[in-house]
């Protein structure tokens, strides 16, 4: 099964950014729509944000919207989360997967793939 590995966590100061990325060595992620999902201390997993495989569409937790970006780069073969603004509500272990699905479907648990391991981000002064 492919195995996702996600990057760029750590601990950053409110109103402070953070690029996370997934990537697999072992395929391209090229023909894969990508989910990142986050999981707070104490809370189940929650979408944050989902991307097409052309990359044309993605979708956005409204708590998110406006603060972070997702996107891709196939001569990379990575996905990244950019998150601007963050603030101590953002503090999750976070997650990247593959979808079931290509150009359209739920950004949703059930609805993915393979997962990562996770990488953590604190917000923290």
């Amino acid at each position: 099964q492919l195995q996702l590995v996600e990057s760029g966590g750590g601990k950053v100061q409110p109103g402070g950014s953070l690029t996370l990325s997934c990537r697999t060595s072992q395929y391209t992620l090229e023909y894969y729509a990508i989910g990142w999902f986050r999981q707070a201390p104490g809370k189940g997993r929650k979408a944050v944000s989902c991307i097409t495989v052309g990359g044309s569409s993605s979708y956005y937790e409204d708590a998110v919207k406006g603060r972070f970006t997702i996107s891709r780069d196939k001569a990379t073969n990575l996905v990244y989360l950019q998150m601007n603004n963050v603030t101590p509500e953002d503090t999750a272990v976070y997650y990247c997967a593959t979808a079931t699905w290509s150009d359209y479907g739920p950004c949703d648990d059930y609805a993915m793939d393979a997962w990562g391991k996770g990488t953590l981000v604190t917000v923290s002064s």
